[in-house]
């Protein structure tokens, strides 16, 4: 049996095949760009179309490489907090919202949680414009047609694909209106939100599975008979890949943003641990949580820097930041594209202090990249203090494997916890995988994990994790 993950992120859709213990077949990889449209008012935007175009693109690969030929299951990493407005028939009415977009606001006289330190402990979330409770009520003031409904970008790709696309508890705890413990729409939140819980779209069971629509299967013969996994948020799915899965590990990803997450196990109807008010909290399944905090700088930054600032790229880079040495005067926010929740810093607060004419392109870069290591650094204390215990920590991500420097740094800040680097760079869609596969507690031996100072090149077909 082979697993076909897909990774539907902010800059790419990925579609990879692995074998039956979740390790990616050599050459079995798709992928497309999509073009995030941000802009100075703290726009973020995906066109629903052309991403689903790109999907269905990554699927036509594989099919005409020959990889789907043994698929028996499909599994979905996907990203939190993403919204569209639908039509009756699912028509896209605008485009999606992802979480950088920092527009959102409550609308004038709109009420806010009764009791805002309980909404979070059940919510997971606060009322805030990266979660729906902010979100449709802005939306549909913004649309400038009436709304049908909504739903997140993995539910109206699945949606079109699927005979029956419900929505995963996962990413339904990503839109800020799940009760984490009882798995059902919370009251409170879908008064915020304007909508009644019949209005939203239906939770999917634990172990649910769906199929191909008929017109799609034809296109794809291969898959006419796989079994589709209830999708799973891209940062839980990150640490399950990253094999951090229990509380003695956590995970520090860096692609397009960064986040620092715990995972514990939780199943429905359990207690839920005490709640940090800094922190938020998200369902992986039916069975665990992930806890922790988020950034919208990671890659973007360094991306953004090696752009504007004309550096160097490659080893050439490497070496220069290692030359570069610290500078006492020199001071970064890294906020560039503002603050994730429960933070209400909009984009365009980024700021360097203490330039002088000694400053160069790389000291800038460096200062920018070290600021984000404090930041997690803050924050990773933080969940510690909520387990009781210090944590070990998993560098992953595509920014981690480009850069033994700044995983350098990340040692430096994150001292004296033993720091390493998951070397695989299809963490996400490993760990959905090994979710689809109900083997999440397995992925603590997972492949591919190394010293951080490891310069190999990044691997991809991690070792083999046992049964």
């Amino acid at each position: 049996m082979d697993i076909l993950a897909l990774d539907l992120g902010t800059s790419s859709v990925r579609g990879l095949v692995l074998d039956a213990d979740a390790v990616p077949r050599p050459g079995a990889l798709a992928r497309r760009k999509v073009h995030l449209v941000t802009g100075d008012d703290g726009s973020g935007v995906l066109d629903g179309p052309g991403y689903l175009a790109c999907l269905m693109e990554c699927l036509d690969e594989l099919a005409a490489g020959g990889h789907l030929r043994d698929v028996e299951l499909v599994a979905t990493s996907a990203q939190w907090h993403s919204v569209l407005p639908l039509s009756a028939d699912g028509a896209p009415l605008g485009p999606v919202l992802t979480w950088m977009d920092t527009r959102p606001e409550a609308l004038p006289g709109a009420a806010a949680p009764v009791d805002p330190d309980a909404f979070h402990e059940r919510t997971g979330a606060w009322w805030h414009r990266c979660y729906w409770t902010m979100r449709l009520p802005w939306l549909r003031e913004h649309c400038g047609t009436p709304v049908a409904r909504f739903g997140g970008l993995v539910e109206y790709a699945l949606g079109v694909l699927l005979d029956d696309a419900p929505m995963s508890v996962s990413m339904a705890s990503g839109t800020g209106l799940l009760d984490l413990r009882l798995l059902e729409w919370d009251p409170e939140a879908c008064e915020l939100a304007g909508v009644r819980p019949e209005d939203l779209p239906a939770l999917a069971p634990q172990r649910w599975r769906g199929r191909l629509r008929v017109e799609h299967a034809q296109r794809w013969p291969q898959l006419a008979d796989a079994r589709w996994a209830a999708p799973v948020g891209d940062g839980a799915a990150s640490n399950v890949g990253s094999g951090c899965v229990d509380p003695s590990r956590a995970a520090v990803t860096v692609g397009t943003s960064a986040a620092v997450r715990l995972l514990q196990a939780v199943p429905a109807g359990a207690e839920l641990p005490p709640l940090p008010e800094e922190l938020w909290r998200y369902r992986v399944d039916h069975e665990h949580v992930v806890t922790g905090a988020a950034y919208s700088s990671g890659g973007n930054l360094f991306a953004w820097a090696a752009r504007e600032l004309r550096l160097p790229s490659g080893a050439e880079l490497e070496a220069a930041l290692a030359r570069a040495g610290a500078h006492p005067t020199l001071r970064a926010n890294p906020r560039l594209g503002g603050d994730r929740p429960p933070g209400v810093t909009p984009a365009g607060s980024g700021e360097l202090r203490g330039l002088s004419f000694g400053t160069t392109a790389v000291d800038i870069l460096a200062v920018l990249m070290t600021g984000m290591c404090g930041l997690i650094a803050r924050d990773l204390a933080l969940l510690e203090a909520g387990v009781g215990r210090p944590a070990e920590v998993v560098l992953g991500g595509g920014a981690m494997a480009a850069s033994a420097w700044w995983r350098a740094a990340f040692v430096d800040a994150l001292a004296p916890r033993p720091v390493r680097h998951q070397r695989n760079p299809e963490i996400g869609a490993t760990g959905a995988a090994l979710v689809a596969l109900g083997r999440i507690a397995e992925a603590a031996h997972v492949g591919g994990i190394v010293r951080t100072d490891d310069r190999d090149e990044p691997n991809t077909v991690a070792a083999r994790p046992p049964r």
